[in-house]
């Protein structure tokens, strides 16, 4: 990391970019349904498979959010029984971009994430 100048102090300012990214991670389950949908256009009920955990409340929630954002595309299909499908727009493209990082590294450094949780679990216990 560069050093900063010693009269500049350091502040991550409520507009600043740093601090607006967190848009993305502020829900526990928003940059999940991201990275699955980064894989290509998925249905609720395989977005639901893809994620185990999620409730269809929680789900449901998290689209409502990031469609509004927009960051996903929501296409309904005029067939019998309806279908939806959850697909990303050319701005949640972009924004998944650090997830792929972050999700990489994780797959790549579980020892480190397996020490968090027994450090978090110390801690509360």
């Amino acid at each position: 990391m560069a050093n900063q100048d010693e009269q500049t102090p350091f502040v991550l300012r409520e507009n600043c970019p740093q601090r607006r990214i967190h848009y993305v991670l502020n829900g526990k389950w928003t940059s999940m349904v991201l990275y699955a949908l980064s894989r290509g256009p998925l249905r609720t009920g395989q977005l639901e498979r893809t994620l185990p955990g999620i409730s269809k409340k929680m789900l449901t929630q998290t689209l409502r959010e990031v469609e509004n954002a927009g960051l996903v595309r929501r296409e309904v299909f005029n067939v019998v029984p309806p279908k939806v499908e959850y697909s990303l727009t050319e701005l949640g493209e972009t924004f998944v971009e650090p997830l792929h990082a972050l999700y990489d590294w994780a797959a790549r450094n579980s020892a480190a994430l397996d020490q968090l949780e027994r450090n978090i679990q110390e801690a509360e216990g």
